[in-house]
């Protein structure tokens, strides 16, 4: 501190001790209160505060202190260590405090885990847990909690030696967790794995029976005898996800062929192999099957896939999730002596999403529809074939979900104009979730068909909370109408949209700033004359 600075704070600073003869003031008053005669307190005081500090505590006089000292040197060395080893026998021994974790019981703390691997998943939560203290070592080491897991090599990406290494020496690591950690595992998740597949499946067989979901993503090596001895020795497996990797189609028949009965979810990746694993499918060797969903690859291929829907239809009676994403197929002709099939009674959601040019049409919809009347989902983002009227005859009455939006279609002079009233005046009551982007619809029939919103009987609260109009003819008066009759709506897609002013077109989420669109709408509409 510099000589004027200190000299300053010394003025400012000033040190008060008890004193009999100083008149009563308020420093007296709090002398009395904080430092009560022969405490040995000093108060220190300055401009904006005050400070108890403790004193050296009451004075002796010096012939005792002098004394006093000449006793300690004067006694002998020995006693004084007894006399040490004496008082530190007589102390009562303070064991180390554990700390709060180990107070928790297990009970609670595997409760707790429980929630957090149930939210994150086990990785890394239950490994670093387990360096905390021994009791916290415990409860993560519990098989219960590690009933999800996705195994990946730390080198995935690099070269195909340094890969390997990775692979094995993951491996050597599984070798002791898996019947030690992973025996009550139920879902497990392979990623980048290119030439050690067999021996993990093989632990797994081994050491987890409870096994119920499998993925395999962008994996190799993966043989009929490995499949079919996972499907043996784990009785519980219903799921399989193979989407992007390399497994032939033949060890997919034979896993089907061994657990078919009990199958509920596939998910597949479209290729040349393909159709051998839907030929098992429509043989009814999976007939609780409930999910299937087949996508196109990275590199897409060019052969358009031939779908018997009757023959799927009577394979699997029980499906309720149907997904053809992004995919070039075509549906089999029926022919005039096939016996009309079941349809698919259980169906709540159909996706037919395509960014490409699709053959859905009216009569392909009504094929695969006639006999859903559950339907929850309908999602015909590029089908531009599928016209309202299509729509208005299928047999579901409680859709929630309606996707027709169109992404770069460039033939919009054949989009329909009119029809859009028919799909709201006849699910308004259900929907949630209703894409119109990209259609062609006109004005005055959006308005129409938007209106059924605001039309409900007795003011009912709607359950539309998501809203596309992207690239349509929408204009500020609907928009208006429509926030103003949906306090649920959550998303609003106003972009690209040519009859509203600008500045608006664009994305709007939450309540407040939908909020704020109304409030903008509603100062550029015309005052009425």
């Amino acid at each position: 501190m510099a000589p004027g600075v200190a000299r300053r704070a010394r003025r400012r600073v000033r040190v008060v001790r008890p004193a009999a003869a100083r008149s009563r003031s308020a420093e007296d008053w709090w002398w009395d209160r904080l430092a009560p005669s022969g405490s040995g307190y000093h108060l220190l005081q300055s401009d904006s505060m005050l400070l108890v500090l403790p004193g050296p505590g009451p004075a002796r006089p010096r012939a005792q202190r002098r004394a006093a000292r000449r006793a300690q040197r004067l006694r002998p060395p020995g006693s004084r260590v007894a006399e040490a080893e004496a008082r530190i026998a007589s102390a009562p021994q303070q064991e180390p405090d554990p700390g709060w974790g180990d107070r928790i019981p297990l009970e609670i703390l595997l409760q707790i885990f429980g929630l957090l691997v149930a939210a994150d998943g086990p990785v890394p939560f239950l490994g670093r847990a387990a360096r905390v203290c021994r009791r916290w070592h415990e409860a993560a080491s519990q098989p219960a909690l590690w009933h999800t897991l996705t195994l990946s090599p730390p080198l995935a990406g690099r070269p195909a030696k340094s890969g390997a290494k990775a692979e094995k020496k993951l491996l050597a690591s599984l070798e002791w967790l898996m019947p030690n950690r992973f025996s009550q595992l139920q879902r497990l998740t392979l990623i980048h794995w290119k030439s050690q597949v067999h021996p993990v499946l093989k632990l797994v067989s081994e050491s987890c029976p409870r096994l119920t979901f499998l993925k395999l993503s962008d994996c190799h090596g993966v043989t009929p005898d490995t499949l079919v001895m996972l499907a043996k020795a784990c009785p519980q497996l219903h799921s399989l996800d193979i989407q992007h990797s390399m497994v032939e189609s033949s060890a997919v028949v034979s896993f089907l062929e061994e657990a078919g009965p009990r199958m509920r979810k596939l998910w597949l990746t479209y290729s040349s192999q393909t159709t051998a694993i839907l030929g098992a499918l429509l043989g009814s060797c999976c007939p609780q099957l409930q999910v299937l969903e087949v996508s196109t690859g990275l590199s897409r291929n060019s052969t358009p896939l031939q779908l018997p829907v009757e023959a799927l239809q009577r394979g699997c009676p029980q499906l309720q999730v149907l997904r053809l994403l992004n995919l070039t197929w075509l549906p089999k002709p029926s022919g005039r002596a096939a016996t009309p099939s079941p349809g698919f009674p259980s169906l709540e959601e159909l996706c037919l999403a395509s960014s490409t040019g699709s053959c859905v049409s009216n009569e392909v919809l009504g094929r695969l529809l006639h006999g859903s009347p559950r339907l929850r989902l309908l999602d015909l983002r590029g089908c531009a074939r599928v016209t309202p009227a299509g729509l208005c005859d299928l047999p579901c009455r409680e859709l929630e979900q309606l996707h027709l939006g169109l992404y770069g279609v460039s033939d919009r002079p054949t989009l329909a104009k009119e029809g859009s009233p028919l799909l709201t005046q006849k699910w308004c009551h259900a929907l949630r979730e209703l894409d119109l982007s990209g259609q062609g619809f006109s004005e005055k029939d959006l308005e129409q068909a938007l209106a059924a919103f605001s039309g409900t009987s007795g003011g009912s609260h709607l359950a539309l909370c998501s809203l596309n109009l992207r690239g349509t003819r929408v204009t500020p008066s609907t928009v208006s109408s429509v926030i103003s009759s949906c306090p649920g709506l959550l998303y609003l897609n106003l972009e690209s949209c040519r009859c509203l002013p600008r500045g608006l077109k664009r994305a709007y989420r939450g309540p407040e700033d939908i909020q704020w669109c109304l409030e903008q709408l509603l100062t550029s509409l015309p005052s009425p004359s």
